[in-house]
């Protein structure tokens, strides 16, 4: 299955049901009930089998010591561990094969479900994180949160189903016994396990933040690498990485020093256990109160009971990496979103109409100056407009209050006459084609690249526009639609890596067309060339543009400078 396929199915499941991280794991909750049941058994199995194994083993040194008088059940207790020890084999390996199956999918869903909450908030919110964070919650958060149930939750509620049945088996063959292994459970499976990891959530938020921090440095490096090179700054970047690596190098350090500390703890106190079960064991044996097999059962119950308690620490931890993994998943996507649906949305009218910009005054949240200030447009319909303007004067600002990727803070923009935060926001993006800066090529072939644009394109359509941003014979050179074209368009230079996002855009069928810098990265006589053809290949749509450079005579109708937060026509 596809991975766009895959969202799409997840997407229809998730409707009506909750959209929390909870949920997924509810969704799951089935599989991973039996998980914790075969942990238990297997747990269970090997407790039991480590007990009947001792008084087994007594039993018959005794009745070897006593002589041919001695009576001794043999069949039964060895056909008892045959049964445990396939019993546990079995639980074993469907614990095993049944936990990493629904770990793979609760990671799966969490991915989709993070994509999901996650890509409304783009780029707005998303804008102010770093590339390589939201990396590092997506790959090292989800695999700290996937597998909280099947290694922290289940071997933990395992845990005290085994210590429950343990101290009642104890208790019914000697109750002080029992008590000793209930004080003993609690100790190890608790009282040391809350010892290593106290204070551990602070720790464990600063060794995520560390790892996010050298994933982030890594990530940036690879990506820059040509232009560190040319800058001669790889050797400084590297000792960034270095230290970066160093601080988390630290933390796991410390991660691990409180975890052998816990278990030197649990050594010293499962020693103290065993000898005092021992203690108790003999005196009662010598008391005639318990039988020798029964005796040496208890204390084959309490070492079996603490090494299953082993793991608690381990547990407890992986537990606190979830939680602290949770959180920062959920800084992500419980930001609230920079624009809202209605709650009673208008149809968008359909086309021809007029969009319209009155009195549109913006600021971004925190700043004070004021990128548009009172900006009155009209685009009609079939009309071509280029806004100009010097860097970070408000050109792409403007073209983001086209999309609807913010709101004004004053005044309104209408199309048709109706005012865009009545519309869904999904309608609203069907009507426009968009190019932005820095558009980016996938990872794919030429039509799977095309077909983001229109998802239903037909071969003669996508060759129609390759034929448009003059393509048609690299593609031809390339194999054919199918060509792969690499990672970030790795097959392709600057230039047809932007023609190929502008044949995308030119494929949605669109009234709307917003194109951001169309020719940059392109010599001067193919940019010409690209936008006379440009014009011509709109036909009836609108096209609002965003550009430095200067444009063939015809590609637009009229021409404007934003300077100050205002639009000034350009004769």
């Amino acid at each position: 299955m596809k991975p766009k396929e895959i969202v799409c199915e997840n997407t229809s499941r998730a409707k009506g049901r909750r959209d929390d991280m909870r949920g997924v794991f509810v969704r799951h909750g089935g599989w991973l009930l039996l998980t914790t049941v075969l942990l238990f058994t297997t747990m269970l199995a090997g407790v039991a089998l480590l007990g009947l194994s001792g008084g087994f083993l007594t039993g018959a040194a005794l009745a070897g010591a006593l002589g041919a008088g001695a009576t001794f059940n043999f069949f039964s207790p060895s056909a008892g561990i045959r049964g445990l020890t396939m019993m546990r084999i079995l639980s074993r390996y469907l614990e095993k094969l049944v936990g990493h199956d629904a770990t793979l999918r609760i990671a799966r869903d969490l991915r989709v479900w993070f994509f999901r909450r996650a890509l409304p908030l783009a780029p707005a919110r998303l804008g102010s994180s770093r590339t390589g964070e939201l990396l590092a919650r997506l790959i090292s958060d989800i695999s700290d949160v996937d597998g909280a149930v099947v290694r922290a939750v289940g071997p933990l509620l395992a845990l005290v189903g085994i210590a429950s049945v343990a101290v009642f088996a104890a208790a019914l063959i000697y109750w002080p016994a029992a008590v000793l292994l209930a004080v003993l459970g609690a100790l190890v499976g608790l009282g040391v396990p809350v010892l290593a990891v106290r204070r551990g959530d602070a720790n464990e938020a600063q060794r995520a933040q560390h790892r996010a921090g050298l994933r982030t440095l890594a990530y940036e490096g690879l990506e820059g690498v040509a232009d560190l090179a040319a800058l001669h700054a790889r050797d400084a970047w590297a000792l960034r990485v270095d230290e970066a690596a160093g601080q988390l190098a630290v933390a796991d350090r410390r991660r691990r020093q409180r975890l052998i500390g816990g278990n030197m703890l649990h050594s010293l106190l499962s020693g103290l256990g065993l000898l005092g079960m021992l203690w108790l064991a003999l005196s009662a044996f010598e008391a005639g109160k318990v039988e020798a097999p029964m005796a040496a059962g208890l204390i084959f119950l309490t070492v079996a009971l603490l090494e299953v308690a082993a793991g608690s620490s381990l547990a407890w931890q992986a537990l606190q990496s979830a939680r602290v993994a949770a959180k920062r998943l959920e800084q992500i996507v419980d930001q609230p979103p920079a624009v809202h649906d209605p709650a009673q949305p208008v149809a968008v009218p359909p086309p021809p109409a007029v969009l319209s910009f009155e009195n549109v005054v913006f600021a971004w949240p925190g700043e004070t100056r004021q990128l548009l200030d009172g900006v009155d447009l009209q685009l009609a319909p079939g009309e071509r407009i280029a806004i100009r303007g010097d860097s970070g004067c408000g050109k792409t600002t403007l073209s983001a209050l086209m999309l609807r990727l913010w709101d004004p803070q004053q005044g309104v923009i209408r199309y048709g006459g109706a005012d865009l935060r009545g519309f869904l926001q999904d309608d609203w993006y069907r009507q426009i084609a968009w190019l932005p800066q820095g558009a980016p090529v996938f990872a794919g072939s030429i039509a799977e690249n095309l077909r983001l644009g229109s998802p239903d394109a037909s071969d003669a359509a996508m060759w129609s526009v390759l034929e448009q941003v003059r393509l048609q014979e690299w593609a031809q050179q390339q194999g054919g639609l199918s060509a792969w074209v690499g990672e970030n368009g790795a097959t392709m230079s600057a230039g047809q890596a932007r023609r190929l996002a502008l044949a995308r855009a030119l494929l949605r069928n669109a009234p709307l067309m917003v194109l951001d810098e169309p020719t940059e990265g392109l010599d001067v006589d193919t940019a010409h060339a690209l936008l006379t053809d440009l014009a011509a290949a709109l036909g009836n749509r609108s096209l609002l543009m965003i550009t430095h450079g200067e444009l063939p005579e015809g590609v637009v109708q009229r021409e404007y400078r934003l300077h100050r937060g205002q639009l000034q026509q350009v004769d």
